[in-house]
């Protein structure tokens, strides 16, 4: 692949190869838990791509694939496992049920595609075809029953296999073939990313969300704005700690996602959010959508004020309105205006502000 970022850590559309693939298990429901296996010194990384997820601790791998698979089985109690590389991102449910399926006759089963193109011996120059009859394309997740897969692997004496149907055949177990899916196909060269950005691009619908928020001057300052301490005379009143652009953008993410809006998840009423930290709404806006699989692209919020300044603290507040959203800075924008005077902002009673949030969500 090239660079210095772990394929399954590269963004997809905005959002990690590995979150793309735990996400695709996770959601169904046959599958009761989902355990992630990660290198030595990835866990950072791991978690942060998989920030909101319920997948436990971070199992650690080892040299060879072989070694990271009896890690994870050392780890994990039930009845059958699905093993599945992380360089798959996207996992239809029906390739799913096919695999649980058929452990109720093989001891394993994996997903295959025939080969459609011709197939030659290559030795600089290409040699003498390959009769492709009976040749598929084998893919992952692959389903075993657990027992069977650990007792397999119990009894494996060769070279590091390079998937479990290797081990479990030959420890005289059968291993059923069912039906793949090209959405399996594994990323392995930079023009696989491009094909499966192409992909996406032909399931997932734009979809744009507003918000708006106002909070009054009151008591002391300083205030809080964008998820940053901004220096001034008097402060904001609030249930929680009014920072009018967490409160913007969290609505209009939730608006572009069709979840409600701020009031209905936090409630002024509610004690528990009184003097609440804003960037908490924010999290948990972004979790939401996380879990429909949306994909955050832009978030654009104006803030309407005649003071404090927002020029100074502008790219503080990008940075962390990009961190609590796990996006890029360059996908966060602030912007700054007055009323010319006019109205309660022109008064100086207040702050306002307004945001736009750019998402992308599946049919």
């Amino acid at each position: 692949m090239g660079g210095d970022v772990p394929k399954q850590f590269r963004l997809l559309a905005g959002k990690p190869v590995l979150r793309w693939a735990v996400e695709s298990l996770i959601r169904h429901p046959a599958v009761r838990a989902v355990r992630v296996v990660v290198g030595q010194g990835q866990q950072e990384r791991a978690r942060q791509a998989l920030s909101g997820l319920e997948i436990g601790e971070f199992i650690e791998g080892g040299a060879e694939r072989a070694d990271s698979v009896r890690a994870g089985l050392a780890a994990i109690e039930g009845d059958a496992v699905l093993a599945h590389d992380a360089a798959r991102p996207f996992c239809p449910p029906a390739v799913i049920d096919r695999l649980l399926a058929s452990l109720e006759f093989f001891e394993g089963a994996a997903p295959v595609l025939p080969v459609g193109d011709t197939l030659a011996r290559i030795r600089e120059t290409i040699g003498e075809p390959v009769d492709r009859t009976g040749l598929a394309r084998v893919q992952t997740p692959q389903a075993f029953r657990l027992d069977a897969l650990k007792s397999a692997y119990d009894l494996w004496k060769g070279p590091s296999p390079t998937d479990e149907t290797t081990v479990v055949r030959a420890a005289g177990m059968k291993v059923a073939a069912v039906e793949g899916d090209p959405a399996l196909d594994k990323l392995t060269l930079l023009a696989d990313f491009e094909r499966a950005e192409q992909w996406l691009a032909g399931r997932l619908r734009p979809r744009t969300g507003t918000g708006f928020d106002v909070h009054a001057f009151s008591g002391e300052g300083p205030i809080m704005l964008g998820g940053v301490e901004v220096p001034h005379s008097r402060g904001l009143a609030g249930h929680s700690d009014a920072d009018v652009v967490l409160h913007a953008i969290t609505d209009a993410l939730l608006g572009a996602a069709g979840l409600g809006d701020i009031g209905e998840h936090f409630p002024p009423s509610d004690p528990r959010w009184k003097g609440a930290e804003s960037s908490r709404f924010l999290t948990h806006a972004i979790e939401l959508l996380r879990k429909t699989g949306a994909i955050i692209d832009h978030i654009d919020c104006t803030v309407i004020a005649e003071a404090p300044k927002v020029a100074p603290h502008r790219a503080a507040m990008r940075a962390r309105i990009a961190e609590i959203a796990g996006l890029s800075v360059d996908q966060v924008s602030v912007k700054a205006t007055t009323t010319e005077g006019l109205g309660f902002t022109g008064r100086s009673e207040g702050i306002a502000a307004q945001a736009v949030a750019n998402i992308r969500m599946g049919f």
